[in-house]
């Protein structure tokens, strides 16, 4: 429960975190405004979904144990008290003034994403009513802002029930999912360029590859969130083995809380085995795919820098993830893991996009001759 005023703070430091990146917007010399903004709040969501990731690994998550704001105060200063009892409590607990200005950093700047959202979705709103231009149609930037809602919704229920392991995994693909919709959102503002021979056949791919990396986001959400990324310390094997010892049956029950089985025993090692061992092969499944669409796209006219860009980030995904195991799970690369795959996200988005704009216009040429 938030004390008198808390509220009221928490508004001002959203209005406030959130007034540089448009005066940014406002002051740049680009006259396409929300163009511009829709690329900046892809950008800073881009930043709160590796946040997001340095909040759960530094074990930040219930530095707060409340919401929205912390022991009902609007920041950890003024909830110093409360602070300091839980830490003498538990001086290895969740909770310390730390970890509470981690976890409440992340919520200020998550607030701030969402109010340029609704600022984005007044914009395209206004520009909607004024000309009714159905290429303009504002309902996207209206979908967006209900998934930031309920994003918030999930980084609710991650403090309150406890960092269990399928609100957190869903949380991080609702981030992913946002900066999706906003790279959709930013790109279709774009004049959409002609792409060459070859292109049309990319899409059933392009659409593949992105709901491969999908599933791959979520497993590793899952390694993440289970806390199974140093289960198997050695590589290419784990253990030594190809197949070690695992429980895909606890590893994989969905709803259970975290360090539990879904009847509430410790879960057993071999489940955090099997949890680290199906990401981490079904990675090379994802690497091939995606590949082949980077290398059948290498050559296709507005489609070659983003081919090219695949390319490489998918080399340093892949050195970030082993990195991971070779030298013990360091932050930093933990961090830059989780950015990368946000990363891909926001490529193939592209390709997605660019692929669709052009089946669109070679649907609008033939229009005519269906007609005559």
């Amino acid at each position: 429960m938030l004390e008198d005023g808390a509220l009221f703070w928490l508004v001002v430091k959203t209005i406030a975190i959130a007034s540089l990146p448009l005066a940014y917007v406002a002051l740049a010399r680009d006259r396409h405004k929300l163009r511009k903004l829709a690329w900046v709040t892809a950008f800073l969501t881009l930043d709160l979904i590796m946040f997001g990731a340095f909040t759960r690994l530094t074990d930040s998550g219930l530095g707060c144990p409340d919401w929205p704001g912390c022991y009902g105060h609007a920041n950890p200063l003024s909830a110093g008290e409360a602070i300091r009892a839980a830490e003498t409590a538990q001086p290895t607990g969740p909770v310390t003034m730390t970890k509470a200005w981690i976890e409440m950093l992340h919520r200020y700047f998550a607030m701030a994403v969402g109010f340029l959202i609704i600022v984005l979705m007044a914009m395209c709103w206004r520009r909607w009513l004024r000309t009714r231009d159905p290429a303009h149609a504002p309902w996207l930037a209206t979908f967006t802002l209900f998934a930031v809602c309920l994003q918030g919704a999930f980084g609710a229920w991650t403090v309150t029930m406890k960092l269990q392991p399928a609100i957190v995994t869903t949380h991080l693909l609702g981030g992913v999912g946002l900066l999706a919709l906003l790279v959709w959102l930013a790109m279709r503002e774009e004049v959409a360029p002609a792409l060459g021979a070859g292109a049309r056949t990319l899409r059933p791919l392009a659409v593949g590859a992105f709901a491969l990396l999908t599933v791959q986001i979520a497993l590793g959400g899952w390694v993440s969130t289970n806390y199974a990324v140093m289960a198997c310390p050695d590589f290419p094997l784990c253990h030594g083995q190809w197949l070690p010892q695992m429980d895909f049956a606890n590893g994989f029950t969905v709803w259970r809380d975290l360090g539990e089985t879904g009847d509430g025993a410790p879960i057993p090692f071999q489940a955090l085995v099997a949890i680290h061992w199906v990401h981490r092969n079904f990675a090379y499944v994802v690497i091939a795919v995606l590949a082949v669409l980077a290398w059948r796209a290498w050559h296709v006219a507005g489609l070659s820098v983003l081919a090219r860009a695949l390319a490489v980030l998918l080399a340093v995904q892949f050195l970030t993830g082993l990195s991971n195991v070779v030298l013990q799970w360091p932050l930093l690369l933990a961090v830059l893991h989780n950015g990368g795959a946000a990363i891909l996200v926001g490529l193939l988005t592209a390709f997605n996009l660019r692929l669709a704009q052009a089946a669109g216009q070679a649907r609008r040429l033939r229009a005519p001759a269906y007609a005559g």
